[in-house]
């Protein structure tokens, strides 16, 4: 079997999974701010990878990436290349559609922190950044971390946006003609090559399902308190 596809969909879902786990739970702390301005639309913006098809988001990428654009041109004069069809525009399409997972996660770790503890760290002289950093985060933790599994297990199967932005041409090490694994299932089965699609396909599941057994399992610990 050609285990590549699968080490090149890790490496993307691990860079992908701290991009958006930063920015997730930066989302996931705003939408914690009692004074956010129009806390449902952002929410619902945080929300849209959700809902709208691959396709549309894969398109708005590829407008916003593309070699035409203010990114694309950017990006070309200071590193000579484009960013499109290569591993960097894989990280963002995955990204993208892990942060709403992500933010749901953190969100659920958030709420379980008890609001005394932060009160208290406040009366006693502690600043904001100090008392999120020593106790909000700290015993938010097991929502952060069952967010990081949801958002590594979203990016590792990731197709749709990933075929748009990627597609065959996809420049993991280096070497085009590679693709993730999910890319690859797509391939082989065009190709008639069934059984190399199944072998990936039944690989990429039982990693997709131990992540989420463990996230899950996380879950529950936070909301059980």
């Amino acid at each position: 079997m050609n285990w590549s596809p699968l080490f090149l969909s890790l490496q993307v879902a691990t860079i992908a999974m701290v991009v958006s786990l930063v920015l997730g739970t930066a989302f996931a702390l705003l939408l914690s701010w009692k004074h956010l301005p129009l806390p449902d639309l952002f929410q619902a913006l945080v929300s849209t990878p959700l809902v709208l098809p691959p396709t549309v988001l894969g398109y708005y990428l590829l407008t916003i990436l593309g070699p035409h654009s203010l990114i694309g041109r950017g990006f070309h004069a200071v590193f000579g290349g484009d960013l499109i069809f290569t591993m960097k525009a894989a990280v963002i399409a995955a990204s993208i559609g892990s942060i709403p997972l992500v933010v749901g996660a953190v969100k659920v770790g958030l709420d379980a922190v008890e609001p005394s503890l932060v009160a208290a760290a406040r009366t006693l002289g502690a600043s904001p950044a100090r008392v999120l950093a020593t106790i909000t985060l700290p015993l938010a933790a097991p929502g952060i971390v069952a967010g990081a599994m949801l958002g590594f297990a979203r990016a590792l199967g990731d197709y749709g946006m990933t075929q748009m932005v990627a597609s065959s041409r996809f420049d993991g090490f280096g070497i085009y003609n590679e693709s993730p694994a999910s890319i690859f299932v797509h391939d082989e089965l065009v190709a008639l090559r069934d059984e190399s699609a199944r072998n990936m396909a039944i690989a990429t599941t039982i990693l997709g399902v131990v992540l989420l057994v463990l996230a899950n399992r996380l879950t529950r610990r936070v909301r059980r308190g």
